[in-house]
């Protein structure tokens, strides 16, 4: 009987392999999603220096205010907002997206849409 992985393992490995191909360095850093079934977290990251230049999450009051829900796609579209807006009060205006083995639609891609509507590019 063959068993089958659970969607979270698969979605690790998708992870896995596509960190071998993405990197942020300081010139552009990676812009990383993560999902839980309750919120959303971003982090714009420098992998060279192994630091956090810049984070938010749907936790935040400056994100939650106005939300009925922290886990939609509106969260997600905010969340993007909010994200894209302190990387250019830090002067970062081109990221490398790591989508963390998601699929991009739903909640990734309205976090993606909204960050390059407010001035991030990748």
């Amino acid at each position: 009987m063959v068993s089958k992985k659970n969607r979270n393992d698969v979605r690790k490995d998708k992870h896995r392999r596509l960190r071998s191909r993405l990197s942020g360095t300081p010139e552009k850093p990676r812009l990383s999603v993560f999902r839980s079934n309750n919120h959303m977290y971003a982090q714009i990251i420098d992998d060279v220096a192994g630091n956090t230049l810049v984070s938010a999450s749907t936790m935040q009051d400056d994100v939650k205010t106005g939300l009925e829900k922290t886990n939609d796609t509106a969260a997600a579209a905010k969340l993007g907002e909010v994200i894209a807006k302190k990387a250019m009060d830090k002067k970062i205006s081109k990221v490398v997206f790591d989508r963390s083995g998601y699929i991009y639609q739903g909640k990734v891609k309205a976090l993606a849409e909204a960050a390059r509507e407010a001035g991030l590019t990748f």
